[in-house]
C-alpha cells in the first residue's frame, strides 16, 4: 500500500485542521480546566462536531452513520489531538460505538448508534479494574436471575464516567480471572439504582471516573451479544481503540514539535537564535525521524482498520502503534518543554499541557511496556 492519503482525506484533513485551530483550540481546554466546568467538555462545541459528521464517522450509513471509515475517524482525532479539545470522541465514538457495532444485534444497534452519529447520546466503557491495564482482569459479577442479571464491583479509569448517558460494562459471567471465556457485556443506564461514579481530577483536565455497582439490576436486553462470548468483540474494539488513540496522540506530537522549531527560530541567545545550535539541531532531527516513523504506522493501521476481516495482523500493529506512539510522545513533550526553557514550565505557554495530555495518554489502553510484551507474545517469544 502506498502511505499517503487520498484526495477525500486530504480534504477531510484539511477542514477538520481548519475547524479545530478556529473554534477548538487550546483556549477551550484552558477555559474547562479554569472554571472547572463540571461537564468536562463544550457541549455546543460538541454538537458542532457531530453535525459536521464527525460522530458518525466510522458507523455504518444504515444506523446514521456517515461509513467514512476509521482512516476518517483517526484523521479527525489526530486534527483534536492537535489542539487538546477534550471531547467524547474516543469513549463514545471509537469505543464504545465500535464495540456495539461488533457485538450488538440489529435491533441495539438501531437503538443505540443513531444517537451517538447525532452526538445526542454519550457512552462509555467500563473495563479497567486494576491500577494498570490489563483487560483480563475481570472480577466484576453480571449473576443470572430470571429476568436478567444483577452487576456487582468496581470499575476504574472509566473515560467520560460522570456524563455518560450509558455505560457498556465488561462483567464475567462464568469462568475465572484472566480466561478469556465467561467475558459477558451489559448496556446499563448511568441513572440505574446502585450505581456510584466517582469523578476523578486528572493531570490532563479530561474526564475519567471510577464506578461502583451494588446490586444494579438489568434486563435480558441489556446482553450485547452473547452471554460468555465478548471476549472476542471486545478485544478487536481495543485493538481498534489503541490504534485511534494513537492517531489522536500523533497529532499532539507534531504540534508540540512545529511548535518547538517556532520557538527555536526566535528566541536568541548569546546574540543568535538557538535553533542555530548544533546540539538542540540534533536533538530536533532525532524527534523528527521518530514522527515520520509514527506518520507511516499509523496510516498503516487505519488503513488495516478499513479492511475489515482481510486486515492484515491487526493485533501485533495495534501494540506496535500504541507503545511507539506512547514513546515518541513522551519523548516530544520531555523537549518541547526542555527547548522552550524556563518559559515552558510556566502556566502561560501552552506546551506544558501537551506533556500532561501524554502522560495521560500513555497509560490509556495500555503503556509502551505493556504493548512491547504484547508484541513479544504475539511474535512466539
Amino acid at each position: 500500500m502506498s502511505l499517503v492519503l487520498n484526495e477525500d482525506q486530504l480534504m477531510l484533513q484539511q477542514s477538520a485542521r481548519d475547524f479545530c485551530r478556529e473554534q477548538a483550540s487550546v483556549s477551550v481546554l484552558r477555559s474547562i480546566r479554569d472554571n472547572r466546568d463540571a461537564q468536562g467538555y463544550a457541549a455546543e462545541l460538541w454538537q458542532t462536531m457531530a453535525g459536521l459528521g464527525w460522530a458518525g464517522m466510522a458507523i455504518p450509513e444504515a444506523y446514521g452513520g456517515f461509513d467514512f471509515g476509521y482512516s476518517g475517524l483517526g484523521l479527525v482525532l489526530e486534527e483534536t489531538g492537535r489542539t487538546l479539545v477534550p471531547t467524547p470522541l474516543v469513549s463514545t465514538v471509537l469505543l464504545s460505538a465500535t464495540l456495539i457495532n461488533l457485538a450488538g444485534s440489529d435491533e441495539q444497534k438501531s437503538e443505540l448508534l443513531p444517537g451517538i452519529a447525532a452526538g445526542e447520546t454519550v457512552m462509555a466503557l467500563a473495563l479497567e479494574e486494576t491500577a494498570i491495564h490489563n483487560p483480563l482482569h475481570i472480577e466484576l459479577k453480571a449473576v443470572k436471575t430470571g429476568s436478567g442479571y444483577i452487576l456487582n464491583g468496581t470499575k476504574k479509569f472509566v473515560l467520560d464516567a460522570h456524563v455518560a448517558d450509558q455505560i457498556i460494562v465488561v462483567a464475567r459471567t462464568d469462568g475465572q480471572t484472566g480466561e478469556q471465556d465467561g467475558i459477558s457485556l451489559f448496556v446499563v443506564d448511568t441513572v440505574s439504582q446502585g450505581i456510584e461514579v466517582q469523578k476523578l481530577s486528572m493531570v490532563d483536565s479530561r474526564n475519567v471516573g471510577n464506578i461502583h455497582f451494588t446490586d444494579v439490576e438489568v434486563p435480558d436486553e441489556a446482553l450485547l451479544g452473547q452471554e460468555g462470548k465478548g471476549w472476542q468483540a471486545l478485544s478487536r474494539t481495543l485493538d481498534i481503540g489503541r490504534i485511534g488513540l494513537a492517531a489522536e496522540m500523533l497529532g499532539g506530537v507534531q504540534e508540540v514539535f512545529e511548535r518547538t522549531v517556532e520557538y527555536m527560530q526566535q528566541r536568541t541567545q548569546f546574540g543568535v537564535q538557538i535553533g542555530a545550535f548544533q546540539a538542540l539541531q540534533h536533538r530536533a532531527a532525532i524527534m523528527y525521524s521518530e514522527i515520520e516513523l509514527c506518520k507511516s504506522l499509523v496510516i498503516k493501521a487505519l488503513y488495516e482498520l478499513d479492511r475489515g476481516d482481510e486486515a492484515e495482523d491487526l493485533p501485533a500493529l495495534a501494540s506496535m502503534c500504541k507503545a511507539k506512539l506512547s514513546e515518541v510522545y513522551m519523548l516530544v513533550s520531555n523537549e518541547g518543554v526542555q527547548m522552550h526553557g524556563g518559559i515552558g514550565m510556566t502556566d502561560e505557554f501552552d506546551i506544558g499541557f501537551y506533556l500532561k495530555r501524554a502522560r495521560v495518554a500513555q497509560q490509556t489502553l495500555g503503556d509502551a511496556a505493556f504493548h512491547r510484551d504484547r508484541y513479544a507474545s504475539l511474535r512466539g517469544f
